[in-house]
C-alpha cells in the first residue's frame, strides 16, 4: 500500500489548510486501524484461553496503547483547532479550483 498524496498545485492559505485537515483525518484513519488491531489482540488472546497472568499482560499493553493515543488526539485536537479558523474564513472566499 502506497503513501497517499497531498496535492495543491497553488498555495495558499485556505490550500495549506485544507491540506493540513487532510492530513488529521489521514492520522484518524491510522488510528482507526491501530485501535483496532488491539481489539483483534484482546479477543485473539481471550480465544486462545491465555493464562490470567498473560490477560493481564495483554491487557497492560493494549492500555498503555490506548493511552498513548489519546495523547496523539489531544495533538490533532490542538491542530484542528489552529487550522480550523483559517477554514471558516475560506468558506466565505470564493472556490479555487487549483486546490
Amino acid at each position: 500500500m502506497s503513501m497517499p498524496k497531498i496535492e495543491c498545485s497553488h498555495i495558499d492559505k485556505c490550500c495549506a489548510a485544507s491540506s493540513l485537515l487532510q492530513s488529521i483525518a489521514l492520522e484518524e484513519t491510522a488510528i482507526s486501524h491501530i485501535l483496532n488491531a488491539e481489539g483483534e489482540k484482546l479477543q485473539k488472546a481471550i480465544s486462545l484461553s491465555c493464562k490470567q497472568e498473560e490477560l493481564i499482560e495483554i491487557n497492560k499493553s493494549v492500555a498503555d496503547m490506548v493511552d498513548k493515543i489519546t495523547n496523539l488526539e489531544v495533538v490533532l485536537k490542538s491542530k484542528l483547532d489552529l487550522i480550523k479558523p483559517i477554514l471558516d474564513d475560506c468558506d466565505k472566499e470564493p472556490p479555487k479550483p487549483e486546490c
